[in-house]
């Protein structure tokens, strides 16, 4: 394992050209130190778990001294927020502090978020508050636990600093790390100002550090969109399969490695509600849980225009069409595997559909009830009360579960079998807005016990953790109408 001074940089967006980015330096907090680190992103990046306990950690990933190698820069990008375009947005409160090299030959972007202004700032502090941080760092370590792409986070750094934004709060810093952040918005920014060689230089510049099958082949432009598509549908794909909402599916929020990136205002499904809309500010809906794979093409769809000087209109228009195909496949793919499923067969989807507008009628706890189900007893007469208790009435869930009974013989299902595959797809715990809530409130107050306790949870969450099962539970009663934000 590496100390911080071995860590090796190889900054390939920084060789770009100059317009893609603008050079700046971290405006750190005075009083910055580490308040919480992720065991997992210390190894991804080969870093000794001794050297987040050094004095010079906090100042490294703070923005105070900068390590040999490190080009701090903030990248420029465009995107459409809401559905209408905004020409120039870019990090506004985000610096790429470099590119490392990890052991296993892979690369993790360093990003700090909270870092000071920029150019793209708009007339922003550049800062970030503890409450967003926390959500961010808690939200990439539980997605990650859950089987679905995502930034990683490294580290907290606390600071006493005030931030303003609808009231005083305290100032935090965020590191994550992703393999990069480019985004469908990069690419819409070059080609709506006009700059087709910069279209085609970001394009190889993302091809040959992700997807090098391509490089120099004939039609790589096209493969590439191709790329793009299926890992977005993929992506969404699993969201949908674990009740996971985004909330602010703008195209400068979507990157084009299928990659869950910029946690504002998520959510998890509670009661199971279709058109859950997670973010308060989304006063018409746009990015509501049941809209999530028809946003995500669409912004596509915004991708396949960025890229028309590379590909024809053809290439774009078919390409788009792979998207729904290939989300309804890893759809129910994941729903076979959270009913326990291991064949396929055309009525699984009806058994899926009429499943869920069950539980829409019923209010029922999505994740709950999918933990539930990994005990379902397929044997002739069994009542499973512990499952109809979730109904109103319980009778309600009788005819449905006739019909996955007959469909669990269908395969020879043995149910302690299915069980323990269930187990391992059908998590316990996930970060509800109150949990996430509650670890917030603590770390405001100075304890970030709660933190750390919420982050072994969520990192683990198939597991029973004896003790903690009330992070399993519904909310209470002060946690059922959490209003979330883009600023959360």
């Amino acid at each position: 394992m590496a100390s911080l001074e071995q860590l090796v940089f190889d900054n390939t967006y920084a060789r770009l050209p100059a317009g893609f980015a603008a050079r700046v330096n971290p405006a750190p907090f005075g009083d910055a130190r580490v308040v919480s680190v992720n065991p997992a992103a210390l190894r991804l990046l080969g870093l000794d778990a001794e050297e987040a306990a050094r004095p010079e950690f906090a100042r490294v990933f703070g923005g105070a001294t900068p390590l040999p190698g490190m080009e701090p820069l903030a990248m420029v990008y465009a995107g459409h927020q809401f559905g209408v375009y905004v020409p120039r947005l870019g990090d506004g409160r985000a610096l790429l502090l470099g590119e490392v090299r990890a052991p296993d030959g892979g690369k993790w972007d360093l990003h700090l978020k909270g870092g000071g202004p920029t150019p793209f700032s708009r007339g922003g502090d550049g800062r970030a508050v503890l409450r967003s941080t926390v959500r961010e760092y808690l939200a990439g370590e539980a997605l990650h636990a859950l089987g679905i792409p995502t930034t990683r986070a490294l580290c907290i750094l606390g600071s006493q600093s005030p931030v303003y934004r609808e009231d005083v709060e305290t100032g935090a810093m965020l590191v994550r790390l992703a393999p990069s952040h480019v985004r469908i918005g990069t690419f819409e920014y070059f080609h709506h100002t006009e700059q087709p060689g910069h279209v085609a230089t970001l394009a190889d510049h993302v091809i040959a550090g992700h997807f090098p099958q391509l490089v120099g082949q004939e039609g790589r432009y096209a493969r590439f969109f191709a790329e793009v598509v299926e890992r977005t549908a993929q992506l969404v794909a699993r969201w949908q399969a674990v009740g996971f909402a985004h909330g602010v599916m703008n195209t400068d929020n979507m990157s084009v490695l299928g990659l869950t990136l910029d946690y504002g205002p998520y959510g998890f499904l509670d009661d199971f509600d279709p058109g859950f809309v997670c973010n308060h500010s989304d006063h018409q809906g746009r990015y509501a849980f049941d809209q999530q794979p028809r946003v995500a093409l669409w912004n596509l769809a915004c991708l396949g225009e960025a890229l028309l000087t590379l590909i024809t209109e053809d290439e774009a228009r078919a390409t788009l069409t792979l998207f729904q195909p290939t989300f309804a496949r890893h759809f129910l793919a994941r729903m076979r595997e959270k009913l326990g499923l291991t064949e396929v067969l055309d009525e699984d989807r009806e058994l899926v559909q009429d499943l869920f507008a069950l539980m829409a009628g019923s209010h029922v706890d999505y994740t709950r009830f999918f933990r539930a189900l990994n005990r379902f007893d397929s044997s002739v007469g069994a009542r499973n009360d512990a499952l109809r208790d979730h109904f109103l009435p319980p009778e309600g869930f009788d005819g449905w579960a006739e019909h996955y009974r007959a469909r669990l013989a269908a395969e020879g299902s043995v149910d302690g079998e299915r069980h323990a595959r269930m187990d391992r797809v059908n998590p316990k715990y996930v970060l509800r807005n109150w949990v996430a809530q509650q670890a917030i409130a603590r770390a405001q107050e100075g304890d970030f016990a709660e933190v750390e306790r919420v982050l072994a949870l969520v990192s683990a969450p198939f597991d029973e953790h004896p003790g903690q099962e009330s992070y399993a539970e519904s909310p209470p009663t002060w946690g059922r109408h959490l209003v979330v934000s883009c600023s959360s």
